[in-house]
This record gives C-alpha cells, structure tokens and sequence, in this order.
C-alpha cells in the first residue's frame, strides 16, 4: 500500500502550524508536506521534523504573492529573476530539511499574453531549476490543477506536463499527480496514471465534489491505492485535502488503509 504524507498546510488547522508536527505523527503518518516552508526558521521546522520522526516530502518554490491570489510566477516573463531567486531559496530550504522533491506551480495567464510566450517562458524556467535543483538531488515537480478551482492556471493536463517534459529534456522534471485534480479535469484516474508513470514522482489526493477526505464523494480511493500498488507505485501520497469537520474525526479512511497495508504484509512474510 503506498505511504501517506499529511499535507499540513489543509490537515490539523485546528492547531497552529508548528504544532501540526506532532499531531501528524501520533496520527500515524510518516511524512508530512506543506505549501511553503519560507515564513518559518529552517531550523524549527527541522526540529520538528526530527522529534516526531517525520520525513519532509514535499514543498512548492516560492508562488508569488499568494496571499495576493498570484498561484505561480513561472510563466510570467517579467518575474525570471525573481523565479530563479525562488530557486535558490527552495533550495536552502530542502537541503535543510532533508526534502528530495520540490513543485513549481506555473502560474496565472495574465490577459492578454500569448501562451506562446507563456509556454517558452516557462520552460525557460524549467530548465534552469531542473538544473539547479538537480545539482542537490532535489527533484523538480509540475503540477497540472482543474480550471474550475484555479481559472486561467496555465498548466492543466498531464498530456500538456508531459508535453513540457519533453521540451525541457532534463532527466529531472516530473509530474505531480494530483487524483483530485485530475478527477475534476477529465478522471479515467488508473488510465491515466498508467500512461504517464514513468513521468509521475508524486501523488496527492482529496475527494470530488469538495475536495473532503476519502470516502465522502465519488472517488473510489480503496480501488485507486490498489490500483496504484498493484502498478508497482512506491512514492508517497500527499493528503491534500479540507476536512469536512475536524482533522482527527476525518481520518477513518486512513486508519482503514494502514490495517489493510499491515494485513497484506503479513499474508506476504506468511506467503
């Protein structure tokens, strides 16, 4: 069964950021990502990592002004400096929190702009953190998110992510696959996955409609996480989902999941 990290940016709002930590582990997971690390000290966030025995997954380069609405500046041809200062601080901080992997949101369409602008910016971009970031073992993540949530995002189909790859030609630009996403966009979850595993590195997941937790929309998630290890995927998947009330009283599909992992662990060492 693949291995769950707790997005805590959505999960354990109910307690302040730093103290998420803890209730992630006593929960039961093993990892944890968020959006951004950048507002907090590198090394509070690591000592939090390491008292609770947590393995940093996943973080964004830095978006823009997000709080502003800005959702990525990597397409944006007036932004490249502050693009590639970005580089260097998600670098800083993946290093010190031991984090392997790292997503560049694309961006917004401003009006007006060509996606051929757009696009030959963007993997401009592309190109020079995947280097960068590859300097460091650190992988590059793109993410493709629904139009419905996010109007005028410019990355919004794995066919298109893949499309950029290819562009790109670094052996260090993967796919983050987000099945909720995904499920708004044009579903076929499995079959999709399928055709582009080789390029996906990461998954996320929450439910549609509401993007909840497991178990309270249409996604048939016991299927989708057998489907998934069947396909032999090994990474993890981020929780990044709004609990429909509190963390804790929306984690029964979790509790779930890990009995059944533990179950077909043991009918393997039986086996």
């Amino acid at each position: 069964m693949p291995k769950f990290a707790a997005n805590l940016t959505m999960l354990f709002n109910e307690a302040p950021f730093l103290e998420r930590f803890a209730l992630a582990a006593k929960a039961g997971f093993e990892g944890v990502e968020y959006l951004f690390p950048y507002d907090f000290d590198k090394e509070a966030l690591r000592a939090e990592l390491d008292r609770h025995g947590l393995i940093q997954v996943l973080h964004n380069l830095p978006a823009g002004n997000w709080a502003g609405g800005e959702r990525g500046i990597a397409i944006l041809p007036d932004r490249i400096d502050e693009f590639r200062r970005g580089v260097a601080s998600a670098i800083e901080y993946a290093l010190a929190l031991g984090c392997k992997q790292v997503n560049c949101l694309s961006g917004i369409a401003p009006a007006g702009m060509s996606d051929e602008v757009l696009r030959t910016t963007f993997v401009a971009n592309l190109e020079y953190a995947a280097a960068e970031l590859g300097k460091h073992g650190i992988r590059l993540l793109i993410e493709p998110i629904n139009r419905f949530d996010i109007p005028g995002f410019h990355l919004n189909t794995l066919d298109q992510a893949a499309s950029i790859i290819a562009e790109v030609g670094s052996g260090n630009l993967f796919i983050q696959y987000d099945l909720y996403h995904q499920q708004r966009t044009e579903g076929e979850l499995i079959g999709t996955f399928k055709k582009h595993q080789a390029e996906i590195a990461h998954v996320q997941l929450a439910d549609n409609p509401g993007r909840n937790e497991p178990g309270t929309g249409e996604i048939a998630y016991p299927f989708v996480f057998n489907a998934l290890d069947a396909l032999g995927y090994d990474g993890w998947i981020g929780c990044e989902y709004k609990p429909r009330t509190t963390t804790e009283a929306g984690l029964g599909w979790f509790a779930t999941a890990r009995r059944q992992a533990e179950s077909a662990t043991i009918l393997n060492i039986r086996s």
